[in-house]
């Protein structure tokens, strides 16, 4: 996947350095050329010159064919900015802001752009949300067999019981991350866009599990 990154602080040097030895290609944007420094002379990936909400500069760093972007400058607005213009004007579907503001990352995810509040921030969570398929482990029992995981689940699933879910998948939905909070479902709690499911599951079953997460529910499930 080409993925480009706004801002090449250390949040954003490094998510590029991680990301390119993942095996995607990577394009960083700053305003300041000396910023490109922290990447190291071993990056492989575009570096651009220029604002990361103005389209040319989108379009040089090649946003036409990327298929995720992420806003991590260290000014909020010029983070929500950009990202509503690589979703809006360009289609990008997996995009995500870092917002230092709490208060306002809540504003941001109603827009329908996941935010990642820098009080909480780590890379891995900026990762899971540019490269949203399959189980992301968070923990797993001393005995390998069971696990914690973060799936992503199918925007099909949207609306449905989470215990319809939990029927068809054969998971345990521990908790739900819904606007920055951790909430517990209950048998009717339904899920919303955005929503982000942390599922108990058997370690051997994780394949099994992320096929029907990505399916979306059976014809005529309840």
């Amino acid at each position: 996947m080409h993925i480009v990154i706004m801002g090449c602080g250390r949040v954003g040097s490094a998510l590029a350095q991680t990301l390119e030895q993942q095996g995607h290609t990577v394009a960083v944007i700053d305003q300041d050329p000396t910023a490109f420094r922290r990447l190291g002379s071993g990056f492989g990936g575009r570096r651009v010159t220029g604002v990361g909400f103005d389209q040319d500069t989108l379009r040089e760093a090649g946003i036409e064919e990327a298929g995720a972007f992420a806003a991590v400058s260290s000014g909020d607005n010029s983070n929500i900015i950009a990202a509503r213009v690589a979703r809006e004007m360009f289609g990008i579907e997996n995009v995500a802001a870092r917002i230092y503001d709490p208060r306002r990352a809540e504003v941001y995810q109603r827009l329908g752009i996941p935010t990642v509040a820098t009080v909480r921030w780590t890379a891995d969570q900026m990762l899971r949300r540019l490269l949203p398929s399959g189980a992301e482990p968070l923990w797993r029992d001393p005995t390998g067999g069971v696990q914690l995981a973060e799936v992503h689940a199918a925007p099909s699933w949207v609306g449905h019981k989470i215990s319809e879910l939990q029927e068809e998948t054969g998971v345990r939905v521990a908790f739900l991350t819904r606007l920055g909070e951790a909430i517990l479902p209950t048998s009717q709690t339904v899920l919303q866009e955005g929503d982000l499911v942390h599922v108990m599951m058997r370690t051997d079953e994780v394949e099994k599990v992320e096929a029907s997460f990505a399916e979306g529910p059976k014809e005529g499930g309840h």
